[in-house]
C-alpha cells in the first residue's frame, strides 16, 4: 500500500471519530484541551489497535479466500464507506452532551468508531501487506483529527459533521474500488 493510499485510508477511517469529536467539542468550554486530548487518545489508540486485530483475523483465513480476496477488500471498504455516507443523512440528536470524562462512554465511542478500522485490517491482511506501519499511521492521524475536531466543535458546532462523514465514506469507497481495479487489471 502506497503512503498516499495509507494517508487517504487513515483520513477516511478517522472521519467517524472526527464527527464524534466535533460533538464533544460543542460543550467542552474551559475543558477544551482535556476533552481534545482524551478524544484524541481514545479514538487514536482504538483506531490503531483495531486494524491489527482485523489483520490477524484476515491472516487466519488467508488461504481459504486467496482467490477472491480483492473482491472481499473491495466490498468491505465500499460497504463501510456507503454506510458512513448513509448514516450522515440520518437525523440524530446532536444536542446531547457527550461526557468525555466518562471512561465507559469514551470506550464505547472509541470501539463504535473503530469497527471500520477492524474491517480494514482484514483488507490489509488480504493485500499481503504489513500492519504495524499502517496501524501507527491510522492511529496517529485519528489522534490529530480527533484532537482538532474538539477544537472545531467548540468553535463551529455541527456545521461540518455531515460533510466529514460523507468525505470519509467517499474516500473508503474510492480505496476499495482502487484495490479491485489494481487486482483485476
Amino acid at each position: 500500500m502506497s503512503l498516499f493510499s495509507l494517508v487517504l485510508l487513515s483520513l477516511g477511517l478517522s472521519m467517524d471519530a472526527f464527527a464524534v469529536s466535533l460533538s464533544c467539542g460543542i460543550y467542552a468550554g474551559k475543558e477544551r484541551f482535556n476533552a481534545a486530548l482524551k478524544s484524541g487518545l481514545y479514538f487514536g489508540v482504538f483506531q490503531g489497535i483495531m486494524p491489527v486485530i482485523g489483520f490477524f483475523i484476515g491472516r487466519a483465513f488467508d488461504s481459504i479466500i486467496k482467490s477472491f480476496d480483492h473482491w472481499i477488500a473491495f466490498l468491505i471498504l465500499f460497504l463501510i464507506g456507503a454506510k458512513m455516507i448513509f448514516e450522515s443523512f440520518k437525523k440524530d440528536d446532536c444536542k446531547k452532551r457527550i461526557d468525555t470524562g466518562s471512561f465507559r462512554v469514551m470506550i464505547i465511542l472509541a470501539i463504535a468508531t473503530s469497527i471500520d478500522a477492524l474491517a480494514c485490517g482484514v483488507s490489509i491482511a488480504l493485500l499481503n501487506s504489513g500492519i504495524f506501519i499502517p496501524a501507527l499511521v491510522i492511529g496517529s492521524i485519528t489522534f490529530l483529527i480527533s484532537f482538532l475536531g474538539v477544537y472545531l466543535g467548540d468553535r463551529i458546532g455541527n456545521l461540518f459533521r455531515k460533510g466529514a462523514e460523507i468525505l470519509g465514506g467517499s474516500v473508503l469507497m474510492f480505496i476499495g474500488l482502487k484495490i479491485l481495479i489494481e487486482h483485476i487489471f
